[in-house]
């Protein structure tokens, strides 16, 4: 792992998004609330909050950071079929949490796949990114 030891502790924000794309009638069953494993967004939020905090044993080499905020929002966009997703991570540390937010992002994404595949197995999971950080030595950045 890199050596953090001699950085300065900052208060570290990360922000990703992403996106999965479905037939019309997965978006539908979603937003009804009648699938059939449950409440697909809610169990999603729940998973990417539970993945961020466990990203450092997913990733190799990664810090493993106490978080003291994770935000999980999901949007519905029934125009282009899909559900969006967006993190916001933060710490008080000596390393960033951009993979924490990307972690985030990715499971709960996953998990949305994973409760909808039985009725859409063509589900795409598209850009996955970081959007914004700040603190740390290199200051604030913006997609």
């Amino acid at each position: 792992m890199v050596d953090v030891g001699a950085k300065a502790e900052t208060h570290r924000i990360a922000v990703a998004t992403g996106s999965i794309r479905m037939k019309p009638e997965t978006l539908a069953l979603i937003l009804s609330g009648t699938a059939k494993k449950g409440d697909v967004l809610g169990i999603a939020r729940i998973a990417a909050i539970m993945a961020s905090k466990r990203t450092a044993d997913l990733i190799p080499l990664c810090h493993p950071l106490a978080l003291t905020r994770v935000a999980v929002d999901f949007t519905t966009d029934e125009a282009s079929s899909a559900v969006h997703c967006r993190a916001q991570v933060e710490t008080y540390g000596k390393t960033g949490v951009e993979m924490e937010a990307l972690t985030a992002v990715q499971v709960g994404l996953l998990t949305i796949y994973d409760m909808c595949k039985a009725v859409d197995r063509g589900m795409a999971m598209t850009d996955i990114r970081v959007t914004e950080k700040a603190g740390g030595k290199s200051g604030d950045w913006k997609a």
